[in-house]
């Protein structure tokens, strides 16, 4: 099907593949799913599908996967990871953030094949089409998933919002852009400025 010339793909749930019906998608139903190249993801049972990324998306995620894997991986504090690699939130939980990270502490979430649990932090590069989506369904779903940290990394404003866990909520500790620094609760030492991601 071809999408109007003015029309943006967007994150929208799938009603035309077989299955158990939206609402009652589980981990084992998504891992049936033939590989057709699509990213799917399930959020309270209801199966998504998200559009390919562009060539910026990639790009921010690929800066954004490199300091985390220098100020998380190779400082010895944990792993860090990028779409796709499933995160297995419940049984009819599962997604594929563009990056997230598990601390040593919880070293025994990751398996061979997905994340079991929430990661310690979670990174989602939003665009027009994902806004909302990430905004809403996921960033509520990771509340309740008790995912403590969340960074909305928006790439036309070139700015990280993080967002921290309190009381099974999300706080926002502001929304930062050019030489500042992110105020990550997981990380001690991250000197990385923000437009570092956007170069």
């Amino acid at each position: 099907m071809a999408i109007a010339p003015d029309k943006l793909p967007m994150v929208s749930a799938v009603n035309d593949i077989q299955g158990p019906g939206q609402g009652r998608w589980t981990y084992e139903d998504y891992a049936a799913l033939p590989d057709d190249g699509k990213r799917y993801e399930i959020v309270d049972g209801v199966l998504y599908m998200s559009p390919s990324p562009g060539r910026w998306h990639q790009e921010i995620v690929g800066e954004i996967f490199s300091y985390l894997r220098i100020h998380v991986k190779l400082a010895g504090l944990g792993s860090v990871y990028m779409a796709p690699f499933d995160v297995v939130l419940a049984y009819n939980q599962t997604v594929q953030p563009d990056v997230s990270a598990v601390l040593n502490d919880h070293r025994d979430r990751i398996t061979d094949n997905h994340i079991v649990g929430a990661p310690d932090l979670v990174v989602e590069v939003i665009s027009p089409g994902s806004a909302g989506y990430d905004r809403r369904e996921k960033q509520n779903m990771y509340a309740r998933a008790g995912v403590p940290e969340y960074w909305l990394v928006d790439p036309a404003a070139h700015t990280v919002e993080v967002l921290t866990l309190e009381y099974s909520e999300y706080r926002s500790l502001g929304v930062f852009q050019g030489k500042a620094i992110l105020p990550t609760k997981l990380i001690a030492t991250f000197p990385v400025h923000v437009e570092q991601f956007f170069a």
